[in-house]
């Protein structure tokens, strides 16, 4: 028998069992040291991530869910920006709105003594494209006119309108309007861009 163990078994009982207690301490602590902490770890390592992936679950679920309403609020800004678009010509519009705004104010019976369009004022991504009007006419021809410009489809500001010459002709009451029309337009991409590094 090893000498070791032989002095071991030779010594008294209370300090066998504190031998026994010390080995049996060493061994948990080994135990706990070297398996159980490495998976207590892995554990909470894996629950962390099990709590991520629970939250980003109902995330997806209640975006899921809440897919129809948004496909429909989209639907909804996409027909708003189709209006937005018709109510705002693009530079290719512009002028065939302009002949549209003389063709009214002829048809309601007005006679154009200036129509000049002045430079635009560009905005972040609509520019402003106003126009000093000056027309002659009747005061009834004249609110056919600013109701006919108001009913455009598309955007027309009517400003700065002052009364002039004012005249009794035939029974009917004459005047010559002095107005600033304006109307928007969108800028594309390029003109956004080209506006952006002027200002810089």
């Amino acid at each position: 028998m090893d000498p070791n163990i032989e002095k071991i078994l030779k010594l008294p009982t209370k300090q066998k069992i504190t031998i026994l207690v010390l080995v049996s301490i060493l061994e948990a602590a080994a135990l706990v040291w070297f398996l159980f902490l490495p998976k207590y770890n892995e554990l909470n390592e894996t629950k962390a991530q099990l709590v991520s992936l629970e939250t980003e679950i109902n995330e997806k679920t209640r975006v899921a869910n809440n897919l129809p309403k948004l496909k429909a609020e989209y639907d909804q800004l996409n027909q708003q920006l189709v209006l937005a678009l018709a109510e705002l010509p693009n530079s290719k519009e512009i002028p065939s709105l302009l002949t549209s705004i003389t063709t009214l104010g002829k048809s309601t019976g007005l006679d154009f003594l200036t129509f000049r369009p002045k430079p635009e004022i560009i905005k972040d991504f609509y520019a402003e494209v106003p126009v000093d009007i000056v027309v002659s006419g009747s005061y009834f021809s004249v609110a056919n006119f600013f109701a006919a410009v108001a009913n455009l489809p598309r955007i027309v500001n009517i400003t700065n309108v002052s009364f002039s010459d004012i005249k009794s002709v035939n029974n009917r009451m004459m005047t010559k309007v002095t107005c600033l029309a304006t109307t928007f337009r969108f800028l594309d991409k390029k003109e956004i861009k080209d506006d952006k590094k002027a200002k810089k």
